[in-house]
């Protein structure tokens, strides 16, 4: 090695170079700070597929993956538009369903609401897939297919218990009351609701008169409207009147005067609610699966109380699914003698779990059969009061209170329909929307439990 290169070589300068400042001594910059502002004005032109701004695990994939495998061809049959014919195409009834399903699992249940969602939201953008909606279109499409939602809900059960994923062996059925929209005030006696009813006939009468003193007064359109809120109020009122026969029917003889229905909603009650107010309701009722917590039979009903909607649910099964549950978990509110025993009877044969009612004598033991009793009540008293009940009779809550609060925090809380069948029809949607979430975490847990 060359000793003399690794010498220091000095280099001499006609002046000589002063040493660098060091870098803390470095004076800081003044001024205004230099930051990238937002410029939402600007124009910008993006190249992207709207495929591409949803994740491939979003639940609105997994609803549109359920509807494409439905039979929906009834949906189809009134479609008059044809191609290779003129007329506008109608939108494609699974979009309608795909949307519904998931505006359901998101809570939103107004169709002015999805409306809006269809322009601003880019998950329901990518179920619209660039199709235009309206909100006349999704409210009238919610409720319009009652017999083919009903079916769905059989279909989805019955293919689960097909994939051993659901058994039927043990079901809970609770019911909640949830607010009709109706107001209290809508609720009128027999004069009121006569007085009603005059006053609609004498305003569509009056309007059929201007009609054909002045036809054009005003544009068609108007008129269309005026006439059909006339007759709309009119058959509200008319339909109170034959519930109001109903309600009367119901009451003693001295308090049949006090009977009132509703012209709003003619089929909505007065009931006693969770916080223990009164207000204008429609009492739904679920059954569930315990193991799968699968909703399987759905009903609702106008009466206040749960007595007696424990034997329709039953029957509700065996026409679903051909059998009933082996065990039926109730609260003491189903606890009718009469249900007991035409639901224990050998036919359909279930076996019932809810609590007895306490005795009015602390001394006596409410699981002792009593001196009137059948022998099927007989045998649930007996039963209720073994430690195997009560230990079973414990599913109850965690099963049908769960699935009922799951419906409260997508949106059940009140209805934006009215009558029994428009009711009915939201019901089942949020019945096929639990389903569809619970079949997907059904199989995902029977696939990791093989693999």
């Amino acid at each position: 090695m060359n000793h003399s290169s690794q010498r220091k070589v000095e280099v001499s300068t006609l002046f000589p170079i002063p040493e660098p400042p060091p870098e803390s001594a470095a004076p800081a910059p003044t001024g205004r700070p230099r930051v990238k502002r937002a410029n939402r004005h600007q124009v910008a032109m993006r190249t992207v597929a709207l495929d591409a701004l949803l994740p491939e695990d979003h639940q609105a994939r997994l609803v549109w993956e359920y509807v494409e495998g439905l039979n929906l061809g009834r949906l189809y049959e009134p479609i008059r538009a044809v191609e290779g014919h003129a007329g506008r195409g109608a939108i494609d009834p699974r979009i309608l369903m795909a949307l519904w399903l998931y505006a359901t699992l998101d809570g939103v249940g107004a169709a002015r609401q999805l409306d809006r969602l269809c322009r601003d939201h880019v998950a329901y953008e990518w179920i619209c897939g660039g199709v235009s909606v309206n909100y006349h279109t999704l409210s009238d499409f919610r409720t319009a297919h009652p017999a083919l939602l009903d079916e769905l809900l059989t279909q989805s059960v019955a293919t689960l218990m097909h994939e051993e994923l659901v058994t039927l062996h043990r079901v809970a059925q609770d019911g909640m009351r949830v607010r009709a929209s109706a107001g209290a005030a809508s609720f009128r006696r027999r004069k009121t609701l006569e007085q009603c009813q005059e006053e609609a006939e004498e305003q569509v009468e009056a309007l059929q008169k201007d009609l054909d003193a002045d036809p054009g007064g005003s544009s068609k359109r108007q008129q269309a409207a005026c006439r059909r809120a006339a007759r709309e109020r009119s058959e509200r009122v008319r339909r109170a009147l034959e519930e109001l026969e109903e309600v009367e029917s119901k009451k003693k003889a001295a308090e049949k005067d006090k009977a009132r229905a509703s012209t709003t909603d003619p089929e909505a009650r007065v009931m006693k609610m969770g916080d223990g107010g009164f207000r204008p309701a429609h009492n739904v009722q679920f059954a569930t699966d315990t193991d799968s917590q699968v909703i399987t039979g759905v009903d609702v009903v106008n009466t206040g109380s749960d007595q007696g909607q424990m034997s329709p649910m039953v029957e509700q099964h065996q026409d679903r699914y051909g059998k009933v549950p082996d065990e039926t978990l109730v609260d003491g509110g189903f606890a009718k003698h009469e249900d007991i025993e035409k639901v224990s009877s050998p036919e359909p044969g279930t076996t019932v779990y809810a609590p007895v009612q306490k005795p009015k004598k602390d001394s006596r033991d409410p699981h002792e059969p009593r001196p009137g009793d059948s022998k099927v009540i007989a045998e649930w008293r007996r039963r209720m009061g073994t430690a195997e009940a009560k230990s079973i009779y414990k599913e109850r809550a965690s099963t049908a209170e769960c699935v009922n609060a799951i419906a409260r925090n997508r949106g059940l809380r009140q209805f934006l329909v009215r009558g029994l069948a428009k009711v009915r029809a939201v019901v089942l949607w949020f019945a096929l929307a639990h389903n569809l979430m619970r079949a997907a975490a059904l199989r995902a847990r029977a696939t990791a439990a093989m693999g």
